[in-house]
């Protein structure tokens, strides 16, 4: 004999039809419900990434535009240095067109990477300070310091010109020997310290010198966020410059 497990639906099949739409229904809401949730996390996903996508090209292209501004004030700078040796018939100027050539090469082709070995850029600063010692001769002193290894650290590229050309374009003119002092510092805590400390004359103020300069602080802002620092100073006739970054080092 067959026990019945369902007396309540013995002659009756309003419950069964009741209870068996409403499985229906709600397992056809829940399906709906689980679709629908997946396809708004897809869009929102997409959506998000497609803001991310687009952020990173405003900043990408801000970046270059920045980045772009510092190549022909460079070359103004130094092809009016070469102009003067060309107007003094100066045995030199032949040196500063190769030298030239050199920093030319680097600028144009070598810095559309975002990012550079810190050696790199320090030997194309040497060779724009050779420039400037050929220009100046006996009426410049210079010291370069580098602290630390700096093998295997990259940086993005002319971070540092703009500050070094300042020292030079702002510095003391005339019979006053121009001093300039350079200095990088890798710390332990994957950090380096840029510094750069020049004489100048009192009535240069310090927008005039340049290191309020909009571009190079908003490029930073760009690169680093909050994660850089930049001050300035003047003290006792010398104008300093001191800059922190995070860095990236292979070892």
């Amino acid at each position: 004999m067959t026990k019945n497990i369902w007396p309540e639906a013995e002659g009756s099949q309003d419950a069964f039809q009741f209870n068996h739409i409403l499985a229906v229904t709600l397992g056809e809401i829940y399906v709906v419900a689980f679709v629908a949730a997946i396809k708004l996390t897809v869009e929102w996903i997409y959506q998000k990434q497609k803001a991310e996508n687009l952020k990173k090209l405003q900043l990408r292209t801000e970046l270059d535009f920045l980045k772009s501004q510092i190549q022909p004030h460079f070359f103004f700078n130094t092809l009016n240095n070469l102009y003067a040796l060309t107007l003094e018939k100066s045995d030199i100027a032949p040196s500063v067109v190769l030298r030239l050539s050199d920093i030319m090469q680097y600028v144009l082709y070598e810095v559309k990477e975002p990012q550079i070995a810190l050696s790199t850029e320090i030997k194309y600063i040497q060779n724009y300070i050779d420039l400037e010692e050929m220009r100046h001769g006996n009426n410049l002193k210079i010291k370069i310091k580098i602290q630390g290894d700096i093998s295997g650290v990259m940086l993005p590229p002319l971070l540092f010109l703009p500050f070094i050309e300042n020292c030079f374009k702002h510095g003391i003119r005339g019979n006053n020997k121009l001093k300039i002092k350079i200095g990088f510092k890798i710390i332990e805590n994957k950090k380096l310290i840029f510094t750069t400390e020049n004489n100048f004359l009192e009535t240069e103020t310090e927008t005039k010198h340049g290191i309020g300069n909009r571009n190079v602080k908003r490029r930073l802002e760009l690169l680093f966020q909050n994660s850089f620092e930049l001050k300035s100073k003047i003290k006792n006739g010398n104008y300093k410059v001191k800059m922190i970054l995070p860095i990236n080092q292979d070892h």
